[in-house]
């Protein structure tokens, strides 16, 4: 894939706009079945479902979330320490089967969707060491990745963003090159000096601790202006806006949030539904 510019780069990971070039990867092919990717869904706590990643492009979703623990030398794919089992590796569960996809589709993860996928990994704990050696692990991975490289961003098929510990922030920032992006916070957006998209492509926040609404009764004018100006502060400076913990129970109360969520151009939509998601996005 050519080098983009980095002002075009930057521009294309906060749309999550790229083409893929075609990559002769190694392991298994695996044929993908074509469904309509779903450019706005992301699988929260992804790894919770029957089958990880598997059942999230199945619905569509072109964002999926792993939280991983630094685990003997091994980033292990666990929501709490007591889950954690040596066999569900962050490679196995998503790496080695996205590689697989990437190789079968000519250079996309979803049959002809030339844009990137987002993986989007929270980190739990000891985040330098883990993220030290999530770089690691990441560059087997390369000809489907994302790169930063000396202020310029190649995007690939795939684009890791790291979240969780914000240890991993440093060592991050002071690379020259990397697989990697950082998962930012308001704050961010607030600074005096705003780290560039190329870094932090995407604007990630608390539905709970910016809005009261949940859902029940009309959205109060004043929590809609201050939604649309977060998102429109981040559109600008080539960020994409996630909430967490916004309503993800069916009914009435979530489908309006989603629905503002998407009125408000809100990049990626967060849930562990994905039938339900799916259902209320191809509506």
């Amino acid at each position: 894939m050519a080098p983009l510019s980095r002002r075009t780069a930057v521009a294309a990971l906060a749309a999550g706009a790229a083409g893929a070039a075609g990559l002769a990867l190694p392991g298994t092919a695996v044929a993908a079945q074509r469904v309509r990717p779903l450019p706005q869904a992301h699988a929260h706590n992804d790894y919770l479902h029957p089958r990880p990643l598997r059942d999230a492009l199945a619905h569509g979703f072109t964002s999926v979330e792993a939280d991983i623990f630094l685990v003997d030398g091994e980033l292990l794919v666990a929501h709490e320490p007591a889950e954690l089992d040596p066999s569900r590796t962050l490679r196995s569960l998503y790496l080695d089967p996205l590689f697989a996809r990437v190789r079968a589709n000519h250079g996309a993860v979803h049959p002809g969707y030339r844009h990137p996928v987002q993986l989007l990994i929270d980190i739990k704990t000891d985040g330098v060491a883990a993220y030290q050696e999530l770089h690691r692990q990441l560059r087997p991975y390369r000809r489907m990745l994302s790169t930063y490289a000396a202020g310029h961003v190649r995007l690939g098929a795939v684009t890791p963003v790291v979240s969780g510990d914000r240890a991993a922030r440093a060592p991050m920032e002071a690379q020259a090159f990397r697989h990697a992006f950082y998962d930012g916070r308001l704050d961010d957006l607030a600074a005096a000096a705003p780290a560039p998209a190329s870094f932090i492509p995407l604007i990630s926040s608390n539905w709970t601790h910016s809005f009261g609404w949940t859902g029940t009764g009309a959205f109060p004018a004043e929590e809609r202006d201050r939604l649309r100006s977060i998102v429109r502060t981040a559109h600008a400076r080539g960020q994409r806006v996630r909430f967490w913990a916004t309503p993800d129970a069916p009914g009435p109360a979530r489908d309006a949030v989603w629905s503002e969520l998407r009125a408000a151009r809100v990049d990626h939509i967060n849930t562990d539904d994905l039938a339900g998601l799916r259902a209320f996005l191809n509506r």
